[in-house]
């Protein structure tokens, strides 16, 4: 088999870029990340958008709340919630008082907004997996699979044993390894009222509420360097190779005229992008961690002006960000999508042939999500390689975390609470 392409650009074993760190278990990492200036510069950076006021990504900064139409789950689209509730309970059941202390939080908690992606903790909420035993790792893992579709497991999973084999290259399994996230439950888990879990990490973060059999996901993080298992049992694992081809084929059925509207950019790092326009550490992501609350304006392509052959393609894109959800949340995540096709825009910056390196972001008012192609971080290459890919997707408009259904949840309890509770009135005749 020939050697995978990441293994071309593998740092020496005792360069200061591993050594100075190996052996460093999470938090003793912690602090030397806040110490390091690249890395101190992201938690700098991010350290205003921490804990903000919830509000959710916005085009133009005015929050549209009517795209999120509170209703139960119609026939059909139940998300599997008596399966999450039992699996939650395993987990539960399978920790001591501390730990189910620190696991779990109010369904409206800010802890929500503290998931990241980078690989040093900036916050520990819930537990932190590689610190419990194999039989929570275990439960905590079962319920990741009870909410998810098959593929959406296996492409969460997919992430996690690709950040073990990262650090067993690297020799850096204390910092990256398989269970090198933290787990959270937000609510109490029952069949009809609010609740969901939390799962994040390096290159791997979920966040996932369900209410009345409808489930949100979002925001989603999802990358991997390299994105493939070139080792061990699992050798000829690959992710993310069909958002790459859809969009390389997306862009394909655009005429001439229409790819250049959508590519805003030609060059990954352009001349033309304004200052800012490339993070240091989410490259070229607009909504990503600590993003919660980001004016994203349109750019690109609106979906009514591509050929019919591109919108469909443009929606089997769309769909394979979204398929982590089963079946019959998927089903209504599309016809949301589907009913907001004539308000999408799709933008592209880079290439756009097959092996080219690029950026994309597809964008409605119920939907943010984007690809992009990355430097090395633990490999050593300083410019972005297909190898190195960051996705995320977002709820715009204040429903990521489920956040717009949780409030409507409430409001209309108690409305029903104050109608119940309410005198009756009984006019007296004369």
């Amino acid at each position: 088999m020939p050697q995978a392409e990441y293994r071309e650009y593998l740092y020496p074993s005792d360069s200061p870029r591993l050594s100075a760190i190996r052996g460093m278990d999470p938090y003793d990492y912690r602090e030397a990340a806040k110490a390091d200036p690249f890395t101190g510069g992201l938690i700098r950076g991010w350290k205003p958008l921490q804990l903000a006021e919830f509000r959710g990504v916005t085009e133009d900064g005015i929050l549209r709340p009517e795209v999120h139409v509170r209703e139960p789950a119609r026939p059909g689209e139940e998300a599997p919630v008596a399966a999450m509730v039992a699996a939650a309970r395993g987990l539960t059941a399978a920790l001591d008082e501390d730990g189910r202390t620190k696991l779990s939080h109010p369904v409206d908690a800010i802890e929500w907004q503290t998931w990241s992606n980078p690989e040093f903790l900036q916050f520990d909420t819930g537990i932190r997996l590689e610190f419990q035993s194999p039989e929570v790792r275990e439960k905590a893992l079962a319920l990741v699979e009870a909410s998810l579709s098959p593929d959406g497991f296996r492409l969460v999973h997919d992430m996690m044993l690709i950040n073990g084999l990262l650090g067993e290259v690297v020799g850096l399994e204390t910092i990256l390894n398989e269970f090198s996230y933290n787990f959270a439950l937000y609510g109490s888990p029952d069949l009809v009222a609010p609740w969901g879990w939390q799962l994040f990490g390096h290159h791997c973060a979920v966040n996932c509420l369900v209410v009345e059999g409808r489930m949100v996901l979002s925001p989603v993080f999802l990358g991997a360097e390299p994105n493939e298992i070139d080792a061990g049992p699992r050798t000829g694992t690959v992710a993310f190779t069909d958002r790459i081809r859809l969009a390389t084929d997306l862009m394909a059925a655009l005429p001439p005229e229409l790819r250049a509207t959508a590519t805003v950019y030609r060059r990954m790092v352009d001349p033309e992008m304004p200052p800012g326009r490339v993070h240091p550490g989410d490259e070229r992501h607009l909504a990503g961690a600590f993003q919660d609350n980001r004016v994203i304006p349109f750019e690109g392509l609106r979906a009514t002006d591509m050929p019919e052959r591109a919108r469909r393609i443009l929606l089997e894109l769309a769909e394979s960000f979204v398929s982590l959800l089963p079946d019959g949340p998927r089903a209504a995540r599309m016809r949301e999508i589907d009913d907001h096709l004539d308000a999408t825009w799709f933008s592209w910056i880079g290439g756009h042939e097959v092996g080219d390196v690029f950026y994309y972001r597809i964008q409605s008012p119920v939907l943010i999500a984007e690809l992009d192609h990355h430097c090395g971080v633990f490999l050593d290459y300083d410019t972005p390689k297909p190898f190195h890919i960051h996705t995320v997707v977002r709820t715009p408009h204040g429903n990521d975390y489920g956040r717009a259904y949780v409030r409507a949840w409430r409001e209309r309890r108690s409305a029903q609470r104050w109608s119940v509770s309410r005198p009756v009135q009984v006019r007296r005749s004369r």
